[in-house]
């Protein structure tokens, strides 16, 4: 092997060895970045979302706890969830999947409007 290629050789096996040896901490870096998935509630009552604006990361639980006195809905306007009924004392919960923005509404009762911010 002449020294050209025994130098190519070299720079090789010296940028794979920095390159394994940054894997760890780049994985580490990265888990730092991602928040652990946290649980949030709305609450529904008198006709209303509580808070009707909620921000969240992909991962995050939702729980829409109906403590109204008639059954809602959370619709999402684009079709991205659906609870379909939820009974007074009853409860529906949605994983977040991607980010976006997200209107919902109660398909009973066309005041109720809320937003789901995902990040």
């Amino acid at each position: 092997m002449d020294s050209k290629a025994s130098r190519r050789l070299v720079t090789v096996a010296i940028v794979g060895l920095a390159v394994a040896g940054l894997f760890p901490a780049i994985r580490a870096m990265a888990a730092e970045q991602q928040p652990e998935p946290r649980q949030h509630t709305v609450t529904i009552d008198a006709t209303s979302y509580s808070p009707k604006t909620l921000t969240v990361h992909v991962g995050d639980t939702v729980v829409w706890v109906n403590e109204d006195l008639f059954p809602h809905t959370v619709t999402a306007r684009n079709g991205r969830f659906d609870s379909g009924d939820i009974a007074t004392g009853k409860s529906w919960t949605y994983t977040v999947k991607a980010d976006g923005l997200f209107a919902y509404f109660c398909t009973y009762h066309a005041t109720m409007k809320g937003t789901l911010r995902i990040r």
